[in-house]
């Protein structure tokens, strides 16, 4: 049962839900509550452990490695909300699973990107840090996101994400009755020329919480749309579910060489074989 408490030091969080002991240090972040059962497919064992509101979270093991995944809804202030609780009861490694629209060519329908940095295009995380506070991807985490992919063998890009606040306005499409905010009939555009390649609502409001708490985040979605070709299909989405879970024990792998060695970064001279 959720608490009468707003209170961030009662052991169940008002949000999410659960508490420390409902949750693997590992997390992984759908927007979409349907999704969560897309991503425990992948898994060995997974029990529901909270669902209020949009949060609903599942903690099992992947590869014999705890993992849990939060839904968030859309947007920035609710993932904001769980990366807050979910640290609360002591997550440290979050990983947004997700879907996008990609704005460069040669990015198809069903690929993977990997985000490295995001464009704060929304107004979540600048409640936190002022607004030229960067929203950058643990290197850890986008290292595990690669190798995952590569093991796989799924197509992938890497680089920077631009997340918005609105799907239509703020994403440079048109609203109701065709709408056009200030701005909006250059913004792909613009974004295009600065190499920016998706498009999506929740990354850097989570890169940049984990930023200013000292955790590790990262963030892989599917191509939904491109809108440069104008191609759209709902298609990748068990690809970055699998990508996500495995890159969680590619993790847990990366901390314990890293003990063995005697070192508090992972880094290219140590291996994972």
């Amino acid at each position: 049962m959720v608490e009468d408490s707003e209170d961030p030091s009662e052991e169940t969080q008002y949000h999410i839900d659960v508490g420390a002991e409902d949750v693997a240090p590992s997390v992984l972040l759908p927007g979409n509550p349907e999704r969560v059962e897309k991503i425990t497919a992948h898994w060995g064992d997974a029990e529901q452990r909270g669902h209020h509101r949009e949060y609903r979270t599942v903690t099992g093991s992947y590869e014999e490695v705890p993992i849990s995944v939060t839904s968030t809804g859309i947007g920035s202030p609710s993932a904001a909300i769980a990366v807050e609780e979910l640290a609360r009861v002591g997550a440290d490694t979050f990983i947004r699973v997700g879907s996008c629209g990609a704005i460069q060519e040669g990015m198809d329908v069903g690929d993977l990107v990997i985000t490295t940095g995001a464009v704060r295009q929304e107004g979540t995380s600048g409640e936190y840090v002022r607004e030229d506070y960067p929203a950058s991807a643990d290197h850890e985490v986008v290292s595990a996101l690669v190798a995952a992919a590569e093991r796989l063998g799924y197509d992938y890009h890497t680089g920077i994400t631009m997340s918005a606040d609105s799907f239509y306005a703020g994403q440079g499409r048109p609203g109701f009755e065709g709408f056009e905010a200030a701005g909006s009939d250059d913004l792909v555009e613009a974004l295009r020329e600065a190499n920016v390649k998706n498009i999506e609502m929740e990354a850097s409001a989570i890169l940049t919480l984990a930023n200013v708490y000292g955790l590790r985040a990262g963030a892989v979605c599917s191509v939904y749309a491109n809108r440069i070709t104008g191609e759209f299909r709902t298609e990748g989405e068990s690809r970055a579910a699998e990508t996500a879970s495995l890159a969680v024990a590619l993790l847990a792998r990366m901390d314990e060489v890293k003990e063995e060695a005697g070192v508090e970064r992972w880094h290219a001279g140590l291996s994972l074989e």
